[in-house]
């Protein structure tokens, strides 16, 4: 297989300075409006990366559940590897690849785990099924088989099939509050569009151009 060959252009538009927002969440609102109207594959799906006490990177695929001037909302298992990474490191990169419309975001910052209340309260609006999978996982853990894994999940249908299933208290959200956001949009020649927003020790945002 022959990857050096494989190349194509970025030919869906450019980004300028004045055409951004001054507020990156503002910015954010409007890619991400654009990325569901424009049909995206999974637009809330984000990679994030964390970092062990090595200094080992690993990422995964999460989806957004929430963002505001906040910051952005995932939910896992806090028992997890990026859980247990985030504990000891809370410095997380996040990165939204919009690939069919040639644009990228990618966010650093650090993780908090949201409050108990704001997990609940998720956790209730995901459908059942959802739910009882997320108590079924031992995220992150050696699995002898597939198989193991289903029973547990059928075993725990059997048991709550009448009733409500209850939260459980290893499993919730992270809000990452950003520090740095970038937004990269594709361009001819590679001569790509980058734009930074960084936070200042003042609370202000300041935007700069990043050469491709």
């Amino acid at each position: 297989m022959e990857l050096e060959s494989l190349r194509r252009e970025y030919l869906q538009g450019g980004l300028s300075r004045e055409h951004l927002a001054a507020d990156p969440f503002d910015q954010f609102d409007k890619w991400m409006q654009q990325a569901i109207e424009l049909k995206v594959g999974d637009p809330t799906a984000m990679t994030a990366a964390t970092v062990d006490e090595n200094g080992q990177p690993s990422q995964r695929i999460v989806l957004l559940k929430h963002f505001d001037k906040d910051g952005f909302v995932f939910y896992t298992n806090y028992g997890s590897r990026k859980a247990e990474e985030l504990d000891n490191n809370s410095n997380i990169s996040l990165h939204f690849p919009w690939h069919t419309i040639e644009r990228q975001v990618k966010i650093c910052g650090q993780a908090t785990k949201i409050s108990t209340a704001e997990s609940i309260k998720y956790f209730a609006s995901r459908p059942k099924d959802s739910q009882l999978a997320a108590i079924a996982s031992a995220q992150s853990t050696v699995l002898t088989s597939r198989t193991v894994l289903l029973n547990q999940f059928e075993s725990l249908k059997q048991k709550f099939q009448a009733g409500k299933i209850p939260f459980p208290d290893f499993w919730g959200g992270y809000r990452v509050k950003a520090r740095e956001i970038e937004f990269w949009q594709g361009g001819a020649n590679r001569l790509h569009d980058r734009f930074r927003y960084l936070l200042t020790a003042n609370g202000e945002w300041s935007i700069d151009r990043l050469a491709p």
